[in-house]
């Protein structure tokens, strides 16, 4: 199984041959189980999302050509995403308001 992350690393070749591999391997599953030979039944499902990723990932390029814009691909060195959390007291501090004394 491979990761969209990993996926969207990749060439617009690399993706071509990756999806027609799967396809392939699907292709083959589909004969296998057809004929009584496949084990593992869930390999099929494994395969077919793989290319549903592969042809998304393909989308997403194309459409993004198209709009003009470039599809950021996520570098492996990005840091990390605050947590809502840390934003909670962050904001916390800045709307204290001073209390009225009576």
């Amino acid at each position: 199984m491979t990761k969209a992350s990993e996926l969207v690393a990749m060439h617009s070749d690399e993706l071509s041959s990756r999806l027609a591999e799967s396809r392939r391997e699907l292709l083959n599953l589909r004969f296998q189980l057809a004929t009584g030979q496949l084990d593992n039944t869930a390999r099929l499902g494994l395969v077919r999302r793989d290319v549903a990723r592969i042809l998304s990932v393909m989308r997403e390029r194309e459409i993004a050509e198209i709009e003009g814009t470039v599809a950021p691909a996520p570098s492996p060195a990005a840091p990390a995403a605050a947590t809502p959390a840390d934003d909670e007291v962050a904001d916390d501090d800045d709307n204290e308001q001073p209390e009225e004394e009576a």
